[in-house]
């Protein structure tokens, strides 16, 4: 993605990536962990985006703390940079996300809606919405979030 985001590191199977969000409440740990959930109705692997701040104490992400870092924009646009890079390291994915609350869900939602014609260069979005997963479209509410690399006639 071309937005600002951070740098991050990722470990040897591209499972996990770490980054540091800067503000005014400091420096903040971020992760975002993937783990395979299932099949896509293609069969194609689902993998779960976990996302949150590093709780040390509990050594796990926290996805229900509120960092108010004020760098909403770039910390998302970074999380976005890691689906891009597991699935070229991955190969054909597909990536599920969802808030952990409905207001992080709206979040998300936000964010592929302000980045949604880069976004579709790369990948097909689909919302979930009483249960069934549809093409993504503007202006209505999904549950979750799923993406899939865009298929090309070389693929």
């Amino acid at each position: 993605m071309k937005k600002e985001n951070y740098p991050y590191i990722t470990n040897e199977n591209f499972a996990r990536f770490e980054f540091e969000s800067q503000g005014p409440n400091g420096t903040i740990k971020k992760v975002v962990d993937y783990f395979e959930i299932g099949e896509w109705i293609d069969g194609t692997p689902v993998y779960n985006l976990a996302f949150g701040d590093w709780d040390e104490h509990n050594n796990a992400i926290s996805d229900s703390t509120i960092s108010n870092n004020a760098d909403r924009n770039k910390v998302l646009s970074t999380v976005a940079n890691t689906v891009v890079d597991i699935m070229a390291h991955l190969g054909n994915i597909a990536v599920y996300a969802e808030g952990s609350t409905p207001a992080r869900t709206r979040l998300y939602q936000m964010g592929i809606n302000a980045n949604r014609k880069e976004i579709e260069e790369l990948f097909d979005i689909y919302g979930c919405d009483d249960a069934i997963w549809k093409k993504f479209e503007s202006g209505k509410n999904y549950n979750a979030f799923l993406v899939t690399r865009k298929k090309r006639k070389f693929d």
